[in-house]
């Protein structure tokens, strides 16, 4: 079986961002940093997430969609 990301499955589950940091217990701003795919969850993160959709861990896409720009430059200032 392949696996489906986070946004996907909400969709497919009707479940909203909301639901989803009440079902888990995990932070609106972090649920919606990992359906956005901008945040790598924790195991933990990961466990509550899966049981809150009713999957299993493995069948989730996790990890980053954006990618990672390196910055060059002395800073600010």
């Amino acid at each position: 079986m392949s696996t489906r990301s986070v946004a996907e499955l909400c969709h497919d589950g009707n479940m909203s961002v909301e639901e989803l940091s009440e079902t888990t217990g995990l932070e609106p701003q972090r649920i919606l940093a990992i359906v956005l795919g901008r945040w790598t969850p924790s195991p933990v993160e990961r466990a509550a997430v899966a049981d809150a959709l009713d999957v299993a861990i493995d069948d989730i896409t996790w990890g980053h969609k954006t990618p990672i720009q390196h910055i060059y430059g002395q800073g600010p200032g």
